[in-house]
């Protein structure tokens, strides 16, 4: 057991085989979709939305709550370990679980058939689901145009891999982290509108 909780890939390899077994045992016990099927589409890339959706506002909230409050107090000579090996992992899976979310979500909006009342925000549609879920989507697409094209450009900055003076390595981290906290503070109302859509409405 240790070794595969040692090594990550084993961990998440495990992790997906134990998923298997699961989604095999209890559709051998209950009528599931079939394999391949609309219904059966539907619910994975509801299962890969949320996924992405969790590593995207997981690393979001970690950025927020921990790294960037914590970074003050951490010693000068400390800090370039933040800047060389943690913060470019944290920035990878950032972005691209941002990006997995947007493009799992607009896929499943249209495996769902409310695509276009989404992007609408349900109006003409009488129906308060597609107006929650439209707020949720567009709030999901300003935070991930927020993450490629204005967080991601300016903490290459921050990080060296874009040549930078020191002003504009400033400049570049107080861009990053206001657009950080603007999506954090989209976060919560994005996440209310996206889980009240499959419930009746906003509550």
């Amino acid at each position: 057991m240790a070794a595969i909780l040692s090594n990550l890939r084993n961990t998440v390899i495990a992790s997906l085989v134990l998923l298997v077994v699961i989604v095999v045992i209890v559709g051998a016990l209950y009528s599931f979709p079939a394999f391949g099927g609309h219904d059966w589409l539907q619910f994975l890339f509801r299962w890969l939305h949320v996924v992405s959706g969790v590593m995207w506002i997981g690393l979001l909230w970690y950025l927020n709550f921990v790294q960037i409050p914590t970074m003050p107090k951490i010693p000068d000579e400390l800090k370039p370990a933040i800047g060389k090996h943690i913060a470019p992992a944290v920035l990878f899976w950032f972005r691209w679980g941002a990006m997995a979310t947007l493009v799992t979500g607009l896929i499943l909006a249209g495996l769902n058939q409310y695509f276009v009342e989404a992007i609408t925000l349900g109006i003409g549609s009488k129906i308060v689901a597609h107006t929650a879920i439209g707020i949720g989507m567009w709030m999901g697409a300003i935070m991930w145009f927020n993450v490629w094209f204005v967080i991601w450009p300016n903490q290459k900055k921050v990080l060296g891999i874009v040549e930078a003076s020191a002003d504009e390595k400033a400049k570049a981290a107080r861009t990053a982290m206001l657009f950080s906290r603007t999506n954090t503070l989209l976060s919560f109302p994005m996440l209310y509108c996206m889980i009240s859509a499959q419930h009746s409405g906003f509550g």
